[in-house]
């Protein structure tokens, strides 16, 4: 099968890969089924997991190969990989200005952005949103770099940054469900809505 994977068009790769991290994000969204209720330890825990594991796929999937490509070109290693994530954290920083969001756990009333009469559920949509649009481009650059030839970036770590991505969507989908069955909308509708965040 990995074969099969590897002798694909890199765009059917990207694609694959970003429906893998949308069946964990879904799966995660299906746990509604099996209970309703955040138990907010179980959720934080999970939570962790998934940042540290996020944190590990970036530096050892990205920034990584990224310092040393930039270093075989005569460049100081560092600039090229510091601007990529400097300029990646002000196009956030602009999202999180310019879209009206609730974090996942907070009150109606700490929502960020600017001021909105949506409602509870569309916000938190909101935020999650906007923090997936930045593994869908991880995943997306990773293959194509792959797709280049580059020395530094084999198949291998872009499956392995996709893995680490998806293992990350398997709390959040459940984190943006539950919120919303908890709300009353019914456990197939919040399920749905967690899991179409990925398309």
């Amino acid at each position: 099968m990995l074969t099969h994977f590897a002798g694909l068009n890199p765009v059917h790769q990207a694609l694959l890969a970003g429906l893998f991290t949308w069946g964990l994000t879904a799966l995660g969204a299906g746990g509604v089924f099996l209970s309703r209720e955040m138990n907010r330890r179980r959720l934080d825990a999970m939570l962790g997991f998934a940042a540290g594991v996020m944190i590990a796929a970036s530096f050892w999937s990205l920034l990584l190969p990224a310092l040393e490509l930039s270093g075989s070109t005569g460049l100081q290693a560092c600039i090229p990989a510091a601007v990529g994530f400097i300029a990646g954290g002000v196009f956030l920083r602009g999202l999180d200005a310019l879209l009206p969001h609730l974090h996942p756990g907070y009150p109606l009333r700490e929502a960020e952005g600017p001021g909105s009469s949506l409602r509870r559920t569309t916000l938190l949509v909101i935020a999650i949103t906007m923090h997936n649009i930045p593994e869908g481009l991880a995943v997306g650059v990773t293959f194509g770099a792959v797709a280049t030839g580059l020395s530094y970036e084999t198949l291998g770590a872009a499956i392995a940054l996709t893995v680490g991505i998806g293992l990350q969507n398997f709390p959040e989908g459940f984190a943006v469900s539950a919120p919303l069955a908890g709300k009353g909308i019914p456990v197939s509708g919040a399920s749905g809505t967690a899991s179409s965040l990925r398309l």
